[in-house]
């Protein structure tokens, strides 16, 4: 059954919150973690839990820090067993396979540099081939469902989603090529995002299908999903597969979805759902319909025809040729059920994986133009959630059924998001997926969150109460959020180019202390620019204005070389689009002065002003 009351609120909010108030401290919240884990002893939802010394780095690196300039400051976090952490070993769930990495996952390096701390590598369907939990070795064990330990904790991420779950981390990270980050979700009472294939690098990540995969996040509520989100995909220019995508560019915000949009169901023929599912699905149409959503049916064959190319076409090839060498020269180390699964990747011929291309394309074809006039889709996450004695009995088949609504997802280039949405009367949770394009993941985190807000569930399996939510902005609809720093900040000499373009204020702040700020004053009025210097930089005084999109060329237009758009690193390590001097460009600038010391543009006009008097 579920798990007692947490002690602890686990959420970044309340962390953050208690790290504030002085509550608690990094240091303090781990050291009851560990003694946590002690008293539960062995625990096969770790593979390796990292000791007090091995998580002692990571917390000296937070000093001098706070959330405020850490965006995920004090946050414990999983790891999923396929993905690297610099100095412990990567086992896939297979001994015969680990290596111990120099350096970590890209992505792990990016949350711990924001300020998270990791607390070990978590259990997993070997080789990340499965959707159950249930296909780890005999060495590892396997979890228990955090609700109800003889149900399938889901997988293949089934350590991660556990550990969140029970309020052993704030967040962990999993993969998903066929449903890995959203079965385990729903299972356990959590939010799992599926991100855009690309968006978030898979360097340090062991493959399954590379060309499909991608690492999937495990959190208790949608805002804590956003900020690591907000954190992880950052492109990488080392991994193959990564995507640039510039979410504020694209006018795509996280926030209040709109007040009134449309929502694509599946006909209930097409659902396959038992009574848990069926009563997931009709609760999440309502409670959208109950938003001023309009719902329309969408024939969804054209997914599901997908859907089955994955395990009954040539991709399976591709989980062959991750661990070609260990399967052709030991096959005894592979678990009995992944062996038979993978093995049969090694006989697809190139002609049969070209008619599956073509029958693929297809299918995209017909998905895309279905879903095309709608904003988002709703489908369930699974069609049931079977006890391990039912796996045990039929480990092939009802893996298979647990993937009718995840496996097509990345074949066909979608983003999703699994929503907690029930828990049923058995105590197990059940949830749906919200689904769509590729890079449509914050307005599907945005719609999410309204879900989220419509019920009334704990915490995971924690049995902690879910926080009241904060009301947001309006989510991105075709707008661009610009840092402006001189002339344009409200109600100076150039601000008119803003607001004669309908744009808003929508925020003040200050950069990260990296900065340098000159005046350019061949020109009247002066121009800002602003120079990134790490060795000798100081925060400068901002401020962000929304302008539609539909209005960017034009303000562009107006701005003069050599200054631009480009990246701007905020104290709170958020990245905004906003004006910077091109490289190299101050140098060759004669009428410039260096005005960092006044901390902004306003100090530097009133002290003009001062000296004109």
């Amino acid at each position: 059954m579920s798990s007692p009351k947490s002690p602890i609120d686990l959420t970044r909010s309340g962390l953050h919150a208690a790290y504030r108030s002085g509550e608690l401290t990094p240091q303090a919240l781990i050291d009851r973690l560990l003694a946590a884990a002690e008293t539960r002893g062995a625990d096969p939802t770790w593979i390796r839990r990292l000791s007090k010394d091995e998580i002692a780095p990571y917390i000296e690196a937070l000093a001098g820090h706070s959330p405020d300039d850490k965006p995920l400051y004090g946050l414990p976090f999983a790891i999923k067993d396929n993905i690297d952490l610099a100095g412990i070993p990567t086992t896939v769930g297979c001994p015969e396979f680990a290596y111990t990495p120099e350096a970590s996952a890209f992505v792990v390096e990016q949350l711990v540099a924001a300020g998270a701390i990791p607390l070990g590598k978590t259990n997993l369907d070997q080789f990340a081939t499965g959707l159950v939990g249930e296909r780890a070795l005999d060495c590892y064990g396997t979890p228990g469902n955090a609700f109800d330990a003889d149900y399938v904790p889901g997988g293949s991420s089934s350590g991660s989603a556990v550990a969140t779950a029970a309020g052993q981390v704030c967040f962990a990270l999993g993969t998903d090529t066929a449903g890995s980050g959203r079965v385990p979700a729903a299972f356990n009472n959590l939010f799992g995002v599926k991100p855009t294939v690309g968006l978030l690098s898979n360097r340090g990540v062991v493959p399954a299908c590379k060309t499909l995969d991608t690492l999937s996040l495990f959190t208790l509520t949608a805002d804590d999903a956003h900020a690591v989100l907000a954190v992880a995909a950052r492109y990488d220019d080392c991994c193959a597969g990564a995507r640039r995508h510039d979410f504020g560019v694209a006018g795509q915000r996280y926030g209040q979805p709109p007040a009134v949009f449309v929502f694509g169901v599946p006909p209930r023929a097409q659902w396959q759902t038992d009574a848990a599912y069926t009563q997931a699905m009709e609760a999440a149409i309502a409670r959208l319909e109950a938003l001023d959503g309009q719902a329309v049916t969408i024939d969804c064959q054209p997914m599901l025809d997908a859907a089955a190319l994955l395990y009954g076409g040539p991709w399976v090839a591709e989980r062959y040729h991750a661990v070609r060498t260990l399967i052709e020269t030991r096959p005894e180390a592979l678990h009995p059920i992944t062996h038979d699964i993978i093995a049969g990747g090694a006989t697809p011929s190139a002609v049969e994986t070209f008619d599956a291309m073509y029958r693929l394309a297809e299918c995209k074809r017909r998905a895309d133009q279905a879903i095309a006039d709608v904003d988002l889709m709703l489908a369930p996450t699974t069609v049931c959630h079977p006890t391990k004695a039912e796996v045990a009995a039929e480990p092939i088949a009802l893996n298979s059924r647990l993937g009718t609504w995840t496996n097509f997802m990345n074949l066909l280039d979608y983003s999703a998001l699994a929503v907690p949405v029930a828990i049923g009367g058995e105590g197990l949770p059940a949830g749906v997926t919200l689904f769509g394009p590729a890079f449509d993941d914050l307005a599907l985190l945005s719609y999410g969150r309204a879900l989220e807000a419509a019920t009334d569930l704990p915490l995971g399996a924690t049995g902690r109460t879910r926080p009241p939510l904060e009301a947001l902005p309006a989510a991105g609809n075709g707008t661009l959020d610009i840092l402006v720093c001189g002339a344009h900040l409200d109600g100076l000499a150039l601000n008119f180019q803003l607001v004669g373009r309908q744009g808003e204020l929508v925020e003040t702040g200050h950069t990260v202390a990296a900065y340098r700020l000159h005046a350019l004053t061949a020109a009247q009025p002066p121009r800002p620019a602003l120079v990134r210097d790490e060795a000798d930089g100081a925060p400068i005084a901002i401020e962000i204005w929304r302008l539609p999109v539909a209005h960017v060329g034009g303000f562009l237009a107006g701005i003069p070389a050599p200054l631009g758009l480009g990246k701007v690193e905020l104290a709170d390590g958020r990245w905004v689009t906003g004006f910077i001097c091109a490289a190299g460009a101050l140098e060759t600038i004669e009428e410039r002065i260096d005005i960092t010391t006044f901390g902004g543009w306003r100090a530097w006009l009133a002290q003009r002003a001062e000296l004109a008097v």
